[in-house]
């Protein structure tokens, strides 16, 4: 045989070996891909978070959403202070976790939170700043849509006369009431409804000197923040804002010590907030809670609260009108 027209198989054998190896590869690859980016869609989306902290319920709220093809970030509001950023969430198979620095807690390491997913559940562990573990559990946040329009009952007057009797206090109450004014003279305890409520809309009315601080709690949970904002631009910590998490959309803050009103609408998780006849929020959706909420039990009714521990402030004229649905 001439050896110029000598041939064998083995070469295109080989190509077709390397052919498929490189095809199970990207097969693999791809594989590998989806499995990861369901794992992450898995973890999208809101969910409601209770740590044990030496034996007692703490409230937090986590979100989780993509930024771009591959990366999860979100926000992490825990206990206290106002919902932060998260710059990535790491995930690998069914694990997560991420860290955010100290806000107002006392200690100078990043927060740290690992997690597992399992059904709608996640739970885990969490490292406080000042080096502290405590265990935590979530669930999927509930979307609390409602399907009709509200049927409004019959207004109820929180402040019946000079007394408080519908309301009560954790610790010693510093909160007193004189002619209809009910006041916090100093920094104490919050002042809470033993009444819950679902959806309702709610008139308040509040005076408070410069520099002082207080908040609205609605069910418990999603705090209206009360300050002295006269001539400060909009924020997510001054007045008319859902504290951490939704701005005003204009800043209406009387004079300090002037009176100042809030006439707030909450249906499911949608608030409307009107402050001094203006709209400065309209029916907007409250992602979580804020700061300071009594549970992270959103599916449950719950009172209204008065914060008090943030300095002196005055309220009159609270009246509650719940939807009958």
């Amino acid at each position: 045989m001439n050896q110029k027209t000598k041939t064998t198989a083995f070469p295109n054998f080989r190509n077709h070996i390397l052919i498929v190896g490189l095809l199970f590869t990207l097969f693999a690859s791809q594989i590998s891909n989806n499995l990861y980016a369901v794992e992450k869609d898995t973890l999208k989306g809101h969910w409601d978070i209770t740590i044990d902290v030496d034996g007692k319920s703490a409230p937090a709220w986590l979100e989780i959403r993509r930024s771009g093809p591959k990366t999860l970030v979100g926000q992490f509001m825990c206990v206290v202070g106002s919902a932060r950023p998260i710059s990535e969430i790491h995930v690998q198979d069914r694990k997560f976790s991420f860290s955010i620095p100290p806000q107002w807690e006392k200690g100078s390491n990043d927060l740290r939170v690992e997690g597992e997913i399992e059904g709608e559940k996640i739970f885990g562990t969490l490292q406080t700043v000042d080096g502290k573990t405590q265990t935590w559990t979530g669930v999927r946040s509930p979307a609390l849509r409602r399907t009709a329009a509200p049927v409004w009952g019959k207004p109820i007057h929180l402040l019946n006369g000079n007394s408080i009797k519908d309301w009560h206090t954790e610790g010693t109450n510093q909160w007193t009431i004189e002619n209809g004014i009910l006041r916090s003279a100093k920094s104490g305890v919050n002042l809470v409804t033993n009444e819950k409520f679902n959806d309702f809309k709610l008139h308040i009315e509040f005076r408070i000197p410069k520099h002082s601080n207080s908040g609205v709690y609605l069910r418990g949970r999603y705090e209206v923040q009360v300050t002295d904002g006269k001539g400060m631009e909009p924020a997510l910590d001054q007045m008319g804002a859902i504290y951490g998490l939704l701005i005003p959309n204009e800043m209406v803050a009387k004079e300090a010590g002037e009176w100042n009103t809030y006439d707030i609408t909450l249906i499911g998780r949608m608030v409307t907030v009107v402050a001094n006849g203006k709209t400065v929020i309209s029916n907007q959706n409250i992602p979580g809670i804020t700061g300071g909420a009594i549970d992270s039990n959103e599916a449950e009714p719950g009172p209204i609260f008065l914060q008090g521990d943030h300095g002196p402030v005055e309220y009159r004229n609270i009246i509650i009108t719940p939807a009958k649905n």
